[in-house]
């Protein structure tokens, strides 16, 4: 009984905590509520986001402002077509006594900005997505472990695809979620071009560290999940899947394949941190249901009809819900 206290306790810091994380980041980040909770979701789950957005939209920002309020270490990225897997993981070099010294690359941070993923060729992308699941990289033999917590936001451009490099389907599912970035509403591009054309110096307070974090991720493991919540969550994966058992009428018309077992179980562990994030102790569907369309809408192809008829993959996770 008193360890159950405990938890509930953690769970109402934590709930606490988030409130103060995006009153902080929103101090700079303005008009992008629902992003901050996404990322940070992934963040405590110990996944890594995917985050799709014209040029423009403080996905940079985002990011170094959420490293800041967490107080951890943050490297950016830029992937360009000359790009090597050195230049992220580093390399080997001889230092003045001609032994060989490891250099460490800008992966060995806390938080990486993968900026525009796919402008670089599939060799130095599978050297950033071998780490992003294995936490620890491989450099002529050694074996190098990466600092936890550890998180990836790769982003990615919309338009100007000319020279680039899609991520496959398959190295897409290992990102938790697919964050679709918008522009902003009128009083919010106002509010922000009033905040960064005069003279503002705000200043970031620490809310979480590294403990707490880690504390926060295991925490969510240990939230309850009743067999039904869990249910729904898998059966409307296997929704997605087209000419299979379960498959809904609209995945078989517009849907070349659907979701694999990853994204069940990115959908309870989601549903879980929400339901904390939102003040409860356990998820309940409305939970999954919040989250259902980041954690799906990168492990879903349309197939040719789809794309003719302007059926976004949106749509079917509305119609699947």
């Amino acid at each position: 009984m008193n360890e159950f206290k405990t938890d509930v306790d953690a769970a109402n810091e934590l709930f606490e905590s988030y409130k103060k994380l995006s009153g902080e980041i929103s101090k700079i980040v303005l008009g992008q509520n629902e992003v901050i909770k996404l990322v940070l979701t992934s963040i405590f789950c110990q996944g890594h986001s995917l985050l799709v957005g014209v040029p423009g939209l403080a996905k940079t920002l985002l990011i170094k402002t959420i490293s800041e309020a967490l107080h951890l270490s943050f490297n950016r990225i830029q992937f360009t077509p000359d790009l090597m897997p050195s230049d992220i993981l580093g390399s080997e070099t001889l230092d003045i006594n001609r032994n060989f010294q490891f250099i460490k690359g800008p992966i060995f941070a806390n938080i990486i900005l993968a900026d525009e993923i796919n402008r670089t060729p599939p060799k130095t992308q599978a050297a950033l997505l071998e780490s992003m699941q294995e936490y620890s990289i491989t450099i002529a033999g050694e074996f190098h472990k990466l600092d936890r917590p550890f998180f990836v936001l790769a982003t990615q451009n919309p338009i100007e695809q000319e020279g680039t490099y899609p991520l496959p389907e398959a190295q897409l599912d290992r990102f938790m979620f697919n964050i679709l970035l918008d522009y902003p509403s009128f009083k919010h591009e106002v509010d922000i071009v009033k905040a960064t054309t005069a003279f503002n110096s705000v200043e970031i307070n620490k809310v979480m560290d590294k403990d707490e974090i880690l504390f926060y991720q295991q925490l969510i493991k240990k939230v309850p999940v009743t067999d039904n919540v869990i249910e729904y969550a898998v059966n409307l994966v296997h929704k997605t899947r087209p000419k299979t058992q379960n498959a809904a009428e609209i995945t078989n018309e517009y849907l070349e394949w659907g979701a694999g077992p990853r994204a069940s179980q990115f959908l309870v562990s989601a549903s879980k941190c929400n339901a904390l994030l939102n003040g409860k102790y356990s998820p309940d569907i409305s939970d999954v249901k919040e989250i259902a369309k980041p954690t799906l809408r990168h492990r879903m192809l349309r197939n040719f009809k789809a794309e003719a008829e302007d059926v976004t993959v949106d749509n079917i996770i509305e119609e699947l819900l």
